[in-house]
C-alpha cells in the first residue's frame, strides 16, 4: 500500500502509519550570525578556497545585504560568485536559467557549494538549481506527473547554505521547492529529502529592512504554516507505506511538530504589530524570524493543507504574494471549513491567537480563531480584505479556481483534516472573497 490511498480509505483497507520521522539542516539561529557563515560551511567540509554561488535577487544586492554575505564568505577564504537574478515566484524558465548558469560557467559537476540568500523565491531557485545539477536533467525531470517526469532524486550534492531575509516562507528548512508552470496557470512543487538544504543561517538584521507590507505577508504564510500543521491529521492517522522511501515529507502531525506549533503561533501573533509597525524594533524582528522558523519546522513537517492547496491555483493565474494569499485564504479555509474537523484543538488556536474563551463550549470557542485572525490582519493595516480586494477575483472565477485545487493538489488536501470536494472548495472560495466589509 503507498500513499496513493487517501485517508478516506475504506476501513478494511486503511492501515495505519506507526512510525514519524524527522529530518532537519543545522541550524545556526541569532542576531549577526552571518559572521559565523565561514565557520558553518568549514563544519559541512567546504574547503577554504572553494568556490560557491550566491542565489540571490536584484533588491538585495542593491541594499548592500549581498555584499555583506559576501565580505564574510571572502574573509572565511571563499570564493563567491553571485547570480542576482531570481523573480517573485519564480518560474521554471528562471530556474533554467540558473542552471544553465551553473552548467556555462562550471561544467556539469557545478560549485563547491552554494547559498541561498532571500526570501523564499531566491531559496527555492537555489534548491532547485543545487538538486538539478547534481541529478542531471532539467528541473521538469523532477516534478510530478501528468506536468513532469516525476523522476526521483537521488542524489543531495555539494554542501547547501541557505539564509531566509523575511520571516515567513519556512523554505530554508523545507524538503519543498515551489515552481511556477506558467503555461499551464499551476504551481508544481518538487519534493524530496535531498532537495533540503544542509544548513539553514537565520540572522534577524537581515529582517529589518523589510517594509511593513511584505513583514505582514511574510508573516501570515508562517502563521499559516503553524496553524495548518496544528490542525492537520496526526501521523497515525495517515496510511503507512510498505516502503520507508515512500513515505512523503508531508506525514502528520506529531508531539514534536505541536510544540512548535503552539510556540510559533505565541510568537507570530505577538511580535507581528510590533514588527509592521516598528519595522526597527529588533526583538520583535528576531520573535518573528524565530516563529517563522518554528512554524515551518512544524508545518513543513507535519503538513500544509487546504489554505496552501487554494492559495497555488490562485498565486500562478493572478500573480499575488504568496503569503498575502494565505492571508485572505485562512479564515475561511482553515479557520472556517476546517474547525468543524476538531472543536477541540480549534478552541486552542483560539487562546493561543488571544481570544478569551472562559466560559465558552468548544465548538463556540474554536469560532473565535477566525475572529481573532481577521483582528490580527486588521490591525496590520496592509492586508487586503479578501480575494476580491487581493486580484479582483469575482463570482465568475471561482469554478476554475475550485477545480484547480482539487485537481491539481492533491499532495496537500491529502493532509487536510476534513475532505475537500470540488463543491466544497467553491463554497470556501466565495466565502474568501470579503473577509470584511
Amino acid at each position: 500500500m503507498s500513499y496513493d490511498r487517501s485517508v478516506s480509505a475504506e476501513q478494511h483497507a486503511l492501515e495505519p502509519e506507526t512510525v514519524w520521522h524527522l529530518q532537519m539542516p543545522q541550524i545556526r539561529f541569532g542576531r549577526d550570525a552571518v559572521e559565523e557563515l565561514g565557520f558553518q560551511l568549514g563544519d559541512l567540509g567546504v574547503d577554504e578556497g572553494a568556490h560557491g554561488l550566491v542565489v540571490t535577487d536584484e533588491n538585495l544586492a542593491g541594499i548592500g545585504h549581498v555584499d555583506r554575505v559576501t565580505d564574510h564568505l571572502e574573509d572565511a577564504g571563499y570564493d563567491a560568485t553571485v547570480w542576482k537574478d531570481v523573480e517573485r515566484e519564480p518560474s521554471l524558465e528562471v530556474v533554467g536559467e540558473c542552471i544553465s548558469f551553473v552548467r556555462e560557467n562550471e561544467g556539469e559537476d557545478g560549485y563547491d557549494f552554494y547559498l541561498g540568500f532571500g526570501g523564499g523565491s531566491c531559496i527555492d531557485v537555489a534548491k532547485t538549481t543545487r538538486a538539478v545539477i547534481a541529478n542531471g536533467g532539467e528541473a521538469l525531470d523532477y516534478i510530478a506527473e501528468p506536468t513532469g517526469s516525476g523522476d526521483a532524486l537521488t542524489e543531495s550534492g555539494p554542501p547547501l547554505v541557505l539564509m531566509p531575509t523575511t520571516a515567513g516562507t519556512g523554505a530554508e528548512i523545507s524538503p519543498v521547492a515551489i515552481l511556477s508552470v506558467e503555461e499551464q496557470e499551476i504551481k508544481e512543487g518538487i519534493s524530496s529529502n535531498h532537495i533540503r538544504a544542509d544548513a539553514a543561517v537565520l540572522d534577524p538584521t537581515f529582517t529589518t529592512t523589510l517594509p511593513p507590507e511584505t513583514t505582514a505577508k511574510t508573516a501570515m504564510d508562517a502563521l499559516g504554516h503553524a496553524i495548518e500543521g496544528y490542525t492537520t491529521h496526526p501521523f497515525d492517522g495517515l496510511l503507512r507505506a510498505t516502503d520507508p522511501q515512500e513515505r512523503p515529507v508531508y506525514a502528520g502531525r506529531t508531539e514534536l511538530t505541536e510544540m512548535f506549533s503552539e510556540k510559533a503561533i505565541d510568537l507570530l501573533s505577538t511580535n507581528v504589530r510590533t514588527a509592521v509597525h516598528n519595522g526597527d524594533d529588533i526583538e520583535a524582528r528576531a520573535g518573528m524570524l524565530k516563529g517563522a522558523l518554528f512554524g515551518a519546522i512544524a508545518g513543513l513537517t507535519a503538513g500544509a493543507s487546504l489554505c496552501h492547496a487554494m492559495a497555488y491555483p490562485v498565486g500562478n493565474r493572478y500573480h499575488t504574494y504568496h503569503g498575502e494569499t494565505i492571508a485572505v485564504l485562512t479564515p475561511a479555509s482553515t479557520l472556517g471549513y476546517n474547525a468543524a474537523s476538531d472543536p477541540e484543538r480549534f478552541a486552542e488556536v483560539s487562546r493561543l491567537l488571544g481570544a478569551d474563551t472562559e466560559g465558552m463550549g468548544a465548538r463556540e470557542a474554536a469560532d473565535l480563531a477566525r475572529e481573532e485572525y481577521v483582528r490580527l490582519q486588521r490591525d496590520l493595516n496592509v492586508i487586503p480584505s479578501g480575494l476580491n480586494e487581493l486580484a479582483g477575483i469575482t463570482e465568475d472565477d471561482i469554478d476554475w479556481l475550485a477545480s484547480q485545487t482539487v485537481e491539481t493538489q492533491q499532495r496537500l488536501l491529502r493532509c487536510n483534516p476534513r475532505p475537500v470536494t470540488e463543491a466544497d472548495a467553491t463554497e470556501i472560495f466565495r466565502d474568501a472573497l470579503y473577509n470584511w466589509e
